[in-house]
């Protein structure tokens, strides 16, 4: 991403931002009347955090780079969140280095031995742009046989919302897709310049339009847990946790673990899902570019 391509990147969140506040969520007088505009006028935007109308409409324009200083007081005025405030400072940085293929990303040796070390646990190592780099038996078992899919499509987006089998396995498809289009966008800010993870974008708006419409919303997301509720066609419904486990290398790898609480419906359908698996499915491979 250019210079200014993250400048207008930069620009697109604050005013993506603004339009969905209220003069009462930043301690603004309602105003009497309708409202031509949805959410906060660029002049209150400017007033809630003490700066100039002139200066507030060059920084969503795109035409200036913000201060440190700056960043701080648009975050405490616009009331964001800690993966918000993470976004606005990552995508206001200057562009640092030229376009360029990133290596390709092997799974570091303790990712493979906790992945044989949960033979009845789906699990799923997942690398930069969320990859699909390694998984174990229950996992295929669970999803798809990813070792049936070409390397470039092992992606848990592309998977989420281009397979239509997996898509339907989800009862909360549109909260959960939602989830991991924010969560892309924080790997947008961490990584601009990645010209793969722009292909992946292009890709996704061209061929979804649900993909298209939340890009464009501009959240952000770097939860790390949550609850997934799923109609396997084989073993019928399952809520499972889904903890995600940041590898400490720097490497930007991660371990999706989903469980069952004990003795629960669950935990009953995914051992008999992981026992039918066990023989008929081969363990996953790393990705080799």
């Amino acid at each position: 991403m250019t210079d200014r391509a993250q400048l207008q990147e930069f620009g697109a969140f604050l005013k993506a931002t603004r339009a969905r506040l209220l003069p009462a969520d930043v301690g603004l007088p309602e105003t009497a009347g309708h409202r031509k505009v949805a959410g906060l006028r660029r002049e209150e935007a400017a007033a809630v955090a003490a700066i100039s109308v002139d200066y507030y409409t060059r920084l969503e324009q795109g035409r200036v780079r913000p201060s440190t200083a700056v960043l701080g007081v648009l975050a405490r005025a616009f009331r964001l969140d800690d993966d918000q405030r993470d976004y606005l400072f990552e995508v206001a940085r200057a562009a640092e280095a030229p376009r360029r293929r990133r290596p390709r990303q092997p799974v570091r040796p303790a990712m493979r031995r906790l992945l044989d070390q949960l033979p009845n646990t789906p699990a799923i190592v997942l690398g930069r742009r969320l990859d699909v780099l390694q998984w174990n038996e229950a996992a295929a078992a669970l999803f798809l046989d990813f070792g049936q899919l070409p390397p470039q499509r092992r992606n848990y987006l592309r998977i989420l919302f281009l397979d239509p089998g997996v898509r339907a396995m989800h009862l909360q498809w549109e909260h959960d897709a939602r989830d991991a289009v924010a969560a892309l966008r924080m790997e947008v800010a961490a990584d601009p310049d990645d010209p793969e993870l722009a292909e992946l974008v292009d890709d996704l708006s061209r061929r979804d339009a649900d993909f298209r419409t939340w890009w464009a919303e501009r959240h952000v997301n770097s939860a790390t847990y949550g609850t997934k509720r799923y109609r396997h066609p084989t073993v019928g419904d399952l809520v499972l946790d889904c903890d995600t486990w940041q590898s400490p290398d720097g490497s930007g790898q991660r371990l999706m673990v989903l469980t069952a609480e004990n003795g629960s419906p669950s935990a009953d359908a995914l051992r008999i899902l992981t026992s039918w698996a066990a023989s008929a499915t081969a363990p996953g491979r790393e990705v080799r570019r």
